[in-house]
């Protein structure tokens, strides 16, 4: 069933394609923008988990495009506002950001609350799917919702056993 952007949401069935279309959107905008944060990450470790995040990123699409072929959803992406503001503070934040070992606490810091939303958005994906006795659609959603747990707590494990460590007390250049 097709939904497009002047069409009511009247059932489950059209808020599923409404904010798979939505979502579909915030990985697209993601995509677009996490390769520019991977050049300018400083820890190894933190530019290959967020390179694994990337390519989980391209396998949702791959998998989002096939249930909009299957369900004959218009494709037409709406712009995710939440994806474009999370892009934006990101942004805004590392560029605020003058030494490297805070830049990359910044950034995974940002990545996980992107993570966090991309998490819940797959999780009630995935609830309304099987509502809708959509299992290949829930499988898929669940499948996506895990990928974003398992990078989450990567970068938890970065986090507490590198990154932090080496952003409590920075070398600076500066002093």
């Amino acid at each position: 069933m097709e939904t497009n952007n002047n069409e009511s949401i009247t059932n489950l069935n059209n808020l599923l394609n409404f904010d798979t279309r939505k979502f579909t959107s915030s990985e697209i905008q993601l995509k677009n923008r996490l390769p520019n944060w991977i050049s300018n990450a400083g820890s190894l470790k933190l530019k290959t988990v967020l390179q694994k995040y990337y390519d989980y990123i391209l396998d949702h699409l791959q998998k989002l495009e096939e249930i909009f072929k299957e369900e004959k959803i218009n494709s037409m992406a709406l712009t995710n506002h939440v994806m474009e503001a999370f892009i934006k503070e990101v942004d805004e934040k590392l560029s605020n950001c003058t030494d490297a070992e805070i830049r990359d606490a910044c950034l995974l810091s940002c990545i996980q609350t992107i993570n966090h939303f991309k998490i819940s958005t797959y999780g009630t994906a995935a609830a309304f799917a099987l509502a809708l006795n959509k299992e290949k659609q829930a499988s898929l959603f669940h499948e996506a919702e895990v990928s974003e747990k398992q990078i989450n707590d990567r970068l938890s494990q970065l986090a507490e056993f590198e990154i932090n460590i080496k952003a409590k007390a920075p070398i600076s250049l500066h002093e």
